[in-house]
């Protein structure tokens, strides 16, 4: 008989994709104890090297998401600069396994929920007790009995465990008033890639392709045509499943698409008419990345127009700004263009209500399976926007668990402190601008504009630039009867936009890349970054880094002091010159291990 062992925890996360990694981490940064559950050996999802999709999010000038996503990205500039996979692993791995709070499963898959019937708040019939995952690698269960769940697994594996309300397929024109062509809902949904990548070889390099390989038609070869000196080319469109089930004919679809990429490899070397000798099949993706599959119904269903009109909301939690990309469910054999686009607000807001079920109890969700339509989806789907809802979900948890109160009761009763949690963490919320104390009000030698709570050039900000200071300058608070302070809050300048990297435009803003060239430059950390700083009060370090990598520093302190004082020495682009985006200080603080404290807690001067 097979051991089973049970962990009690304040949250469980299931699915260790970026939605469900970012959950986790904010989860367990605020103090939660929590619980990862990740069915693969490696984390990160679409993302990982496994699959090996790029992450997308919002277009635009000055949109890129921060937050933990930020921090990640640029701890893999730094650690990663071939832009090496397995390299990426790591980073994605570290990020997790350093946080002592979080318990991490890997190889776990979620087969099985305790549900518990009744009349829950606000209408809710259902409240999970427990989730049972099965380790491969152990041959062992483990039934994690958390407060709160989280279900960022994509295919939504809690709704068939759990019975939460979910939607699946298109949706007509008349379902939710969209702008669509379609007048009737189809269960059509977008297809799944097995992906492939190449390397450059400074010898030619042959490829015999097995018998298996689908020959592909004269028209599928002009409808397609790759380039692999071309740095957007990641075969995408090498996409199959939408007219299937995408979860229960997985199997089946990865068997056709293993195929088609032996054949769309064996014409890039063979039929494509250019000189492709050199290149080498470096990579092939067996497991499918997905697009779409289940998405759970929540408080709120977020539809096209909320995105095409760019509908502002009170409970805005999050952002996107990909272009609504709608592919066809025939994928690669549809005899068209595979997708086609439609223009959102950029950046459009996703409001708090879309995460969490409408008639389970204590069941978050975060990713591609937000409550939304077919045609949100097309768009809230890439894996930026993914990450920065699975940290509203972490900090709306955290929330839920110490107010003793429901996910409805967060959205009803403590909407502004999850904003704040979130903003404190350097996530982005389009319009808002994070709080911070007054005794910042007023204090003489500090740029008003570094304590206003903007932490980026944006145009919602009007023209915030922060402060352009000169290296070993010194920007100081002074108190003179001594002020409470519970946090430094920095924010430096991480060139969102990453104009100062390497390469064309679309090496600099992916983290990862696609093919690699001969000549595809090593990344590095943005020169605009701060590399080495100080912060002191009263004469006495508070902390001095010097291979800073981080955009948004929190530095706790925790009593009252006469002044704080921030000395820039340095940055990663040897200028002489550091931009600062925002320097401030909370009353709220943080623990010692780094997480912030009771935002509602104001600790007693004395």
């Amino acid at each position: 008989m097979l051991r089973e062992h049970v962990i009690k925890t304040d949250l469980c996360v299931v699915g260790g994709g970026l939605a469900g990694m970012c959950a986790a981490i904010r989860g367990a940064r605020e103090g939660l104890q929590v619980v990862l559950m990740q069915e693969r050996p490696v984390l990160g999802g679409n993302a990982s090297s496994e699959i090996r999709m790029w992450i997308c999010g919002a277009n635009g000038r000055d949109n890129r998401e921060t937050g933990i996503l930020e921090e990640i990205c640029l701890e893999n500039l730094y650690r990663n600069p071939t832009k090496n996979y397995y390299l990426w692993d790591t980073v994605l791995y570290e990020f997790v396994k350093r946080e002592r709070n979080l318990t991490l499963l890997l190889n776990c898959t979620c087969m099985k929920a305790d549900v518990e019937e009744g009349a829950f708040a606000h209408g809710r019939g259902k409240r999970i007790r427990s989730v049972t995952g099965y380790q491969m690698t152990t041959q062992e269960f483990f039934r994690v009995e958390a407060k709160m769940y989280g279900d960022c697994s994509g295919d939504s594996i809690l709704a068939p465990l759990c019975g939460a309300d979910f939607m699946l397929g298109r949706e007509g024109k008349e379902d939710f008033g969209e702008d669509t062509d379609r007048e009737a809902s189809d269960q059509k949904v977008m297809g799944m890639s097995c992906l492939i990548q190449a390397r450059e070889q400074e010898r030619a390099v042959p490829f015999i392709p097995p018998d298996w390989s689908r020959t592909l038609t004269e028209n599928e070869r002009l409808l397609r045509r790759p380039d692999l000196h071309d740095t957007l080319e990641n075969f995408w469109y090498l996409e199959l499943g939408g007219e299937q089930d995408t979860i229960a004919d997985t199997e089946e679809v990865r068997d056709k698409l293993i195929p088609l990429a032996m054949g769309m490899w064996d014409y890039v070397k063979h039929g494509y008419g250019e000189n492709t000798d050199r290149w080498d099949l470096e990579f092939v993706g067996f497991l499918p990345g997905k697009r779409e599959s289940r998405r759970m119904v929540g408080e709120y269903v977020l539809t096209q127009k909320d995105l095409s009109r760019g509908r502002e909301f009170e409970d805005a939690a999050a952002y996107g700004g990909w272009k609504m990309d709608d592919h066809c469910p025939g994928g690669f054999f549809y005899d068209g263009p595979p997708n086609r686009l439609f223009q959102v607000q950029e950046p459009y807001q996703i409001p708090y209500r879309c995460l969490y079920s409408k008639n389970v109890d204590n069941l978050f969700f975060a990713g591609r399976n937000i409550s939304a339509t077919h045609l949100a989806l097309s768009s809230t789907r890439v894996m930026g926007t993914c990450a920065i809802l699975g940290e509203a979900v972490g900090a709306a948890a955290f929330l839920a668990v110490t107010r003793e109160a429901s996910p409805h009761d967060v959205y009803l009763r403590h909407l502004g402190e999850l904003q704040q949690i979130l903003m404190n963490g350097d996530c982005f919320l389009p319009g808002r601008k994070r709080k911070v104390s007054p005794v910042c009000d007023g204090a003489a030698g500090i740029p008003e504009c570094l304590r206003q709570g903007m932490d980026r050039e944006h145009e919602c900000y009007g023209d915030h630039k922060g402060k352009l200071v000169k290296n070993r300058e010194e920007l100081a608070y002074e108190f003179p009867g001594g002020e409470y302070v519970g946090t430094v809050h920095i924010v430096f300048d991480s060139d969102l936009n990453r104009e100062t990297l390497a390469g064309d435009k679309t090496e600099r803003t992916h983290s990862m890349r696609a093919n690699v060239r001969l000549d595809s430059p090593l990344v590095s950390l943005p020169k605009t970054l701060c590399r080495e700083f100080a912060v002191s009060s009263e004469g006495r370090l508070l902390c001095h880094v010097t291979d800073n990598r981080k955009r948004c520093i929190r530095i706790p302190v925790e009593r009252r002091v006469r002044d704080v004082r921030l000395t820039v020495l340095s940055n990663w682009g040897e200028t002489g010159k550091t931009r600062v985006l925002a320097f401030d200080v909370e009353e709220s603080g943080l623990l010692e291990d780094g997480r912030l404290k009771n935002p509602l807690t104001r600790k007693n001067d004395s």
